[in-house]
């Protein structure tokens, strides 16, 4: 049976087991840490989603950081690639405010929901295929629960990929040519059963191997929030 409820979804993803090696690698790294963070206690565990039922935005991720989500026990907190996302949301008027340091220190998300395609911190941020699919359930009954869900934004290929599968298995049709990611990429997708529509996005994974690089900017990663934004503000309701 499905969690009823975004807090029993939380509440069965702190409690998963599916993949005992995340597990194993998440608890070992919590109890290692790194000098940084002496003397603080890690999670350990996987990250459970930010945000309620009522978003019409869904953020999806790859997976927590090693020493950011798995460290904080919140999504994108606590890292750089969260200090990057966090400036944006809150430009774009998804977030309370501009930065997500630690559990508990004001963040919180508006009218968006924030997740992952895997809820473990995989060695190197590399999950294997089996890891995702284990994890899929997870999402299935996220997307179960957001009926007011307009708009999906992939962040990074994976995160793009993962989000596009569970949307095709609720039904909504996929164009041919299956869409490919792209910073900036956006096309709608439609479910004929109960004429819905939803826009799906994709975007550079703020992750220190695009920001440090150049790949991805901060005005290019605002842009993509504020297109969201503006699509959001232009609907019809």
């Amino acid at each position: 049976m499905r969690p009823a409820t975004i807090g029993a979804v939380r509440r069965a993803i702190v409690a998963c087991e599916r993949c005992p090696e995340l597990r194993e690698y998440c608890a070992d790294i919590a109890r290692r840490g790194k000098p940084e963070f002496a003397g603080q206690t890690y999670w350990g565990k996987p990250v459970p989603p930010l945000g309620d039922s009522g978003a019409r935005v869904m953020l999806v991720g790859l997976a927590p950081a090693a020493h950011g989500g798995n460290r904080t026990g919140r999504m994108f907190t606590g890292d750089g690639s969260a200090a990057w996302l966090a400036r944006s949301l809150y430009r774009a008027g998804f977030a309370t405010q501009d930065r997500s340091e630690r559990r508990g220190d004001g963040f919180a998300m508006i009218d968006a929901y924030l997740t992952a395609a895997i809820r473990c911190a995989p060695p190197k941020n590399k999950p294997t295929t089996r890891q995702l699919e284990r994890c899929a359930g997870h999402m299935r009954a996220e997307l179960a629960l957001l009926p007011r869900l307009e708009i999906v934004v992939g962040l990074g290929k994976i995160g793009f990929d993962v989000g596009l599968a569970r949307l095709a298995e609720t039904g909504f049709a996929l164009p041919k040519p299956r869409p490919r990611f792209g910073h900036g990429v956006e096309f709608r997708l439609f479910r004929e059963r109960d004429n819905r529509a939803v826009t799906v996005f994709g975007t550079y994974h703020p992750s220190r191997q695009n920001t440090n690089t150049g790949k991805l900017t901060q005005a290019m990663l605002d842009d993509v929030f504020v297109r969201v934004r503006t699509l959001l503000d232009t609907q019809t309701p």
